[in-house]
């Protein structure tokens, strides 16, 4: 839920900061059923089915930052992209390396005031974590607890630099910005 509300943030951040919001419809995004798809692909599996086939959650979960890179790949061109991708990237690989998994610091659950309960989760204290410095290592307490790692940080930074560069107001006219890349690329 906070990370919800941290990008509700950063859609706030451009009014706030004198951007008009609206230029955000002068970009085109392609591939946008990607990321749709892998949102709602998590849901399923924490949220609808988590007492699924472990294995097969882990592999959907994996896939879904598959989906993600694709979308990333698709508008690398536009600002702030390629941060957002490294962020993807990190938690991509400490997934990978954890089986499906990303890998949760206990004291940061702790101190966030987490409590798991049975079923699959995205994010998992996990026995013998690999790259938990990738992991969700940042406790986030209060009413949305969570823990965020590195990766969610770069996310969450280049997708204000992206709305900055896009919604900021320059002279009366507004950027045009593309991936371009053909609609049927991916």
């Amino acid at each position: 839920m906070i990370l919800i509300v941290l990008a509700l943030l950063c859609v706030l951040s451009v009014p706030l900061t004198g951007g008009k919001l609206s230029l955000i419809t002068k970009v085109r995004l392609r591939g946008l059923w990607l990321p749709m798809l892998a949102l709602a692909l998590q849901v399923v599996i924490t949220t609808i089915a988590p007492a699924g086939h472990r294995s097969l959650h882990e592999a959907v979960h994996i896939s879904t930052y598959v989906m993600l890179a694709l979308f990333l790949l698709a508008n690398r061109r536009l600002p702030g992209v390629w941060v957002m991708a490294l962020g993807t990237l990190s938690n991509g690989l400490a997934i990978a390396l954890n089986g499906g998994v990303m890998p949760a610091a206990r004291t940061a659950e702790r101190i966030a005031g987490l409590h798991l309960g049975d079923g699959f989760h995205n994010s998992a204290p996990v026995a013998h974590p690999v790259a938990l410095w990738l992991g969700d290592i940042i406790p986030w307490p209060g009413p949305l607890a969570n823990v965020l790692s590195a990766g969610d940080c770069l996310i969450f930074a280049g997708t204000v630099y992206l709305l900055r560069r896009v919604c900021a107001q320059r002279s009366g006219r507004s950027m045009h910005l593309t991936s371009e890349l053909p609609v049927d690329a991916v």
